[in-house]
Parts: structure tokens; sequence; C-alpha cells
């Protein structure tokens, strides 16, 4: 039983989209293994592609993980040739990592096969149900304050 304050709409929303969360994310996961990629790494990529080359404590702070942790992920990449260290133009003493072709690429593939599942999950709504939804979900994104804004290619 649920706390009688909730309307059943809400109970309802909070309900749906727990679930539409954990599919995605859980759909998203098994794209992945399609791809010569893990979860982090992506989420690495996806950080550095949108705010530019950052340096492992950057990353470290984007992905709440400790810098050890960034250094090792960041090595692997490294060594899949996805990503590069580069020293700072403005102080040489900072490294920072840069995205190589092949991660943009990489990165490219795997949005467009996340983005051909929905587009198959989402097939029968028309264009004015999809465009209800960008917006419902835009509301709750604005007023969650959420700044995971991973937007690479529109």
């Amino acid at each position: 039983m649920y706390n009688e304050t909730f309307t059943v709409e809400i109970v309802e929303l909070e309900r749906l989209l727990r679930w539409v969360s954990t599919s995605i994310k859980r759909k998203g996961r098994e794209i992945l293994s399609d791809f010569e990629i893990t979860p982090p790494q992506f989420e690495a990529l996806l950080h550095m592609i949108k705010d530019g080359e950052l340096t492992i404590s950057e990353l470290s702070t984007k992905m709440f993980l400790a810098c050890s942790t960034i250094t090792d992920l960041v090595d692997r990449m490294e060594k899949n040739l996805l990503v590069e260290r580069v020293k700072d133009i403005k102080d040489r003493r900072v490294v920072r990592i840069r995205v190589l072709e092949k991660g943009h690429k990489l990165i490219d593939e795997v949005l467009d096969a996340r983005r051909a599942y929905l587009q198959e999950v989402l097939y029968d709504l028309n264009t004015e149900n999809k465009q209800i939804l960008i917006e419902a979900l835009n509301t709750i994104h604005q007023r969650t304050g959420s700044e995971c804004e991973f937007i690479i290619k529109e």
C-alpha cells in the first residue's frame, strides 16, 4: 500500500518512469555489448565530447569516480585508440584527455543503435504524441535539475 497523500496518477507515473528508465538502461547496456566499449567508457566519452578535453580530475568529478578508477578507464580507452593524452597548451604540467576519431565514430554508432531501438519502441506513436512526450520529459528534466545532458548530434 502506498502513502494516501499521493494521487493515483503520481503513483502510476513514478512506477512507469522507474520501469521505463530501467528498461532503457538495460537495453542500452545490451547495445553496448555489441560494440567494443563498456558503459563507463561510453559515459566518459560522452562527457569528453560534450565538454571538450578534460583532465583525469575533471572527468573523475563528472563521473563520480575516484581518479585512480578514471586513470585505469582512460588507459584502456587509450589502448583501444578511443582517446589520447595531450599536454595542456597553457600549462604543460596538465594532461588532458582528447577523444580520437575512432572514439567519435564509436559514439555515433552506439547512439544510432540506441535511437534505432527507441524508434522501434515508439513506431506507432504519431508525431503529436511524440511531441507531447518530449515536452513532458523536458519539463521533468528541467524541474529535477538533472545535469545529464549528453546531446551529441541533433
